[in-house]
């Protein structure tokens, strides 16, 4: 078992939820209308894409609360138009709701979701983790430690947001090795799904009660262990969705 995190925190994700500062820097450049040649658009909505993906992964964009389209426009500086096409995306990954007034949320958790959730987690990241073992090696192992000592910090200071980011980091930084075109994007969708909900329990538990397997992990990956990298992987995912299950419960959300 890994040692209980030390600390704790409740601070909550506020009011900007893919403003400037949290995550990859907002897009700046405007744009309207189609795409010409010579246009900066098609970079524009890949910014777009991104910023709104890593504000679900480290859930800057809470659960119960909506948001209108013009105001994630303006708070990316960008035209409602790259921002319509991200979330046309982001809502077929059945990671985000639009209602018939344009105004985007979080979907509802539900207990059925929740176990499809923990059961996609389960089948997918410890088998893409196993994939990626033959590809990883000491530079990724110290990268890995590295990451490691960062949510250590993180978590000692309370700083729940920093946490979010690192964890993920440290995660897709063994599953992206495996270059599956297929297994790694169905993970990158369910972590969409779930990452709210995340930060929501953890935002109001606090980061005492957190705990993981990343140790183990690294371990095994040093050790060219796959079973161990497996069992770590799984470890891994079980306490930390038993967590959030338990907090999106007393919650009421599901």
């Amino acid at each position: 078992m890994a040692a209980r995190r030390a600390a704790s925190t409740t601070a909550d994700a506020g009011d900007n939820p893919v403003g400037p500062g949290s995550g990859p820097h907002a897009p700046t450049a405007r744009t309207s209308g189609p795409a010409g040649p010579g246009t900066r658009a098609p970079n524009i909505r890949s910014q777009v894409s991104l910023a709104l993906r890593e504000a679900l992964i480290i859930g800057r964009i809470q659960p119960g609360r909506s948001v209108t389209l013009r105001g994630l426009a303006e708070e990316l500086g960008t035209s409602p138009m790259p921002v319509r096409e991200a979330i046309r995306g982001l809502a077929a990954e059945n990671a985000l709701d639009v209602s018939v007034s344009g105004r985007v949320a979080v979907p509802r958790m539900t207990d059925r979701k929740f176990g499809e959730i923990l059961d996609a987690r389960m089948l997918l990241e410890p088998q893409v983790a196993v994939l990626a073992l033959p590809f990883l090696g000491k530079a990724d192992v110290r990268r890995l430690q590295a990451l490691d000592d960062e949510i250590d910090a993180s978590l000692g200071n309370g700083d729940v947001e920093a946490y979010m980011r690192l964890n993920h980091a440290f995660h897709f930084a063994i599953y992206e090795a495996a270059g599956s075109e297929v297994l790694l994007p169905l993970v990158e969708s369910v972590w969409l799904q779930f990452g709210p909900f995340m930060r929501m329990v953890y935002g109001r538990v606090g980061t005492r009660m957190l705990v993981d397997h990343h140790k183990q992990a690294i371990a095994a990956i040093g050790a060219r262990d796959a079973a161990a990298l497996r069992a770590a992987i799984r470890a891994d995912i079980a306490e930390g969705m038993q967590l959030i299950g338990e907090g999106i419960g007393a919650a009421g959300t599901t």
